[in-house]
């Protein structure tokens, strides 16, 4: 019985064994399988992660030019501050037992830096290799640091990357054109937006092992991939023009006591290079969250700088910046006034409803033959009388305009006012740009098309209207308005160049040498001359928009505003 019971009793522990060490067995290989397998992607990721360390080199942001190659924009070096906690703990503290280098690293640097030192002391917490403490350093302050490394004999404790920071020379000068860049030296406005990916280049990256102390290899473990500088662009922007533009537009603005700010365009007729485009009041894009305009930080302060406030003080800022940022040339749509007329007057002749003879007599206003319509005055109450349309444009006469508009009629009108432009936008190579506010053909009724013909009731763009008004002047082409010439590399190969687009001819030749004479008798005799300059042939034209849809608005009460183009 014994020895029966030894046996079943060694047969019955073989079999625990065998079944624990087939259990066991199977838990290895299932855990292994889970390791490499299952997991192993994820934990080789973040083995390489531990052993591995990566540095963005930032890619220097490319010049921007005028047209006679100035510096308008530019990238100069400024330096990224870093700590690496890790490397401080262990081999300043623990191996060189410098117990309180943290304290001292943290006051020191925060002095250098105009920091607070507790955000300092407060990097050096964290379970990484890798703190920025600020960006964008200049060059005074990185001599500061590289003495108080060397002082301190603090090794990888700081480290200095090299970054880039952007500059603009002249300030607010055609600010609304270039716009500027964000904290991360991508283009926030302008071309600085709109060419972002031929400016921005490509960041490099520089990998670096580190040991087990999170302390870097010598340097054949690195390997580095060098950053791609981006291109140049070269503007069809003149500063000479520029200059002149800023100035007499802010004159304008001052004298006429604008209140949402004026626009100017100098653009050539012939090839829709804009040389000059300026909003004032602008901004600096150097320091573009800077606030400039006097009424707007005005309302701004009235709001209470509490808790309760905060949410309405924000909003007013930021609707501030954006207003400031807002290029009013192609963003902001109004009612173009009288200047449309020379466009009417340009369609009429096209279409051969009326030559430089023909007649109507202005009475002061406009009667429908329905007695239900209100009739339309005239600028000029009293009548201008029997008129030509050479007399018509020079007077600025809305009955006449009224006349050429119910003489094409609406069909006629809608598809000139279509091959105008005036539909679409025009396709400037600047962001932002607004859809234009108009009546479709059907919704032309008598009353929509007598207001339409001379500039009234609809909305659109400054630069479709300049670049309609370039069809009347150079022989009856739409061309496509453009600020970049060309885009360079350092070398100064050309990558890309924006030649003259010719969209469609809208008028002809000869109707558009004809127009343009009496537009420059307009600028001589007519309601624009003012502006002449002796010496020059110039054909010009003025006009005073009513803001009718804010008078509406107000209840028909008050005085009306108005808009002044010219």
């Amino acid at each position: 019985m014994a020895k029966g019971n030894t046996v079943r009793l060694w047969r019955r522990s073989l079999i625990v064994l065998m079944v624990m060490l087939i259990a066991g067995f199977g838990l290895l290989i299932f855990r292994l399988v889970q390791l490499q397998i299952v997991e192993g992607e994820t934990l080789q990721k973040g083995a390489v992660s531990q052993q591995l360390k990566d540095t963005t080199i930032s890619a220097k942001r490319g010049t921007i030019y005028d047209c006679n190659m100035k510096v308008l924009a530019t990238s100069a070096d400024v330096w990224k501050v870093v700590l690496d906690p890790n490397y401080i703990r262990k081999e300043l503290v623990q191996d060189q037992g410098k117990e309180n280098i943290q304290d001292e690293i943290a006051e020191r640097l925060a002095g250098i830096l105009d920091l607070e030192t507790a955000d300092v002391r407060a990097l050096m917490e964290k379970q990484t290799y890798y703190a920025v403490v600020k960006t964008k350093v200049e060059t005074d302050l990185k001599d500061q640091i590289l003495e108080l490394k060397e002082e301190l004999s603090l090794g990888n404790a700081i480290q200095l990357e090299p970054d880039y920071k952007r500059y603009y020379p002249y300030g607010a000068f055609a600010s609304s054109v270039l716009g500027f860049t964000n904290s991360e030296n991508q283009g926030v406005t302008g071309v600085e937006a709109s060419y972002n990916d031929y400016l921005s280049g490509t960041p490099g990256k520089l990998v670096t092992a580190k040991n087990a102390r999170g302390v870097d290899m010598p340097f054949q473990y690195e390997q580095l991939v060098e950053a791609q500088d981006g291109y140049s662009l070269v503007l069809t922007i003149d500063e000479v023009v520029q200059h002149f533009l800023e100035k007499s537009v802010e004159e304008a603005a001052e004298s006429c006591q604008a209140r949402n700010r004026a626009c100017g365009i100098v653009m050539n007729v012939n090839t829709g290079e804009i040389l000059a485009m300026t909003v004032k009041g602008d901004y600096d894009p150097n320091d573009p969250y800077t606030i400039t305009d006097e009424a707007d930080l005005a309302a701004i302060a009235a709001i209470p700088d509490d808790e309760e406030h905060q949410e309405e003080r924000s909003e007013a800022i930021r609707t501030a910046q954006e207003k400031q940022w807002r290029n009013k040339c192609i963003s902001d749509t109004y009612n173009p006034g009288s200047v449309f007329k020379m466009v009417t007057g340009s369609m009429a002749m096209e279409s051969g409803v009326v030559s430089e003879d023909s007649t109507y007599t202005c009475t002061g206003q406009w009667v429908f033959d329905d007695s239900t319509i209100d009739p339309i005055s005239c600028w000029y109450h009293a009548g201008h009388g029997t008129e030509t349309l050479v007399d018509g444009i020079c007077n600025s006469c809305n009955p006449y305009m009224i006349w050429l508009g119910q003489k094409m009629g609406r069909h006629t009108f809608f598809n000139f006012f279509e091959a105008f432009g005036f539909t679409q936008r025009t396709g400037i190579d600047l962001p932002g740009e607004a859809d234009s506010l108009y009546f479709s053909e059907d919704e032309l009724n008598i009353v929509e098309l007598a207001t339409s013909s001379f500039g009234q009731n609809f909305s659109i763009t400054p630069i479709q209207m300049i670049t309609a008004i370039a069809a009347v002047a150079n022989g009856g082409y739409l061309v496509q308005p453009h600020v970049v010439s060309k885009v360079i590399d350092s070398e100064g190969n050309i990558v890309m160049a924006n030649d003259t687009t010719v969209k469609r001819q809208v008028i002809s030749e000869e109707t558009s040498q004809r127009v343009s004479a009496m537009l420059q008798e307009t600028a001589t005799t007519g309601t624009a001359k003012n502006g002449y300059v002796a010496g020059y042939r110039v054909a010009r034209k003025t006009a005073t928009s009513e803001k009718i849809d804010e008078w509406n608005a107000e209840g028909r009460e008050g005085e009306k505003k108005y808009i002044a183009s010219y």
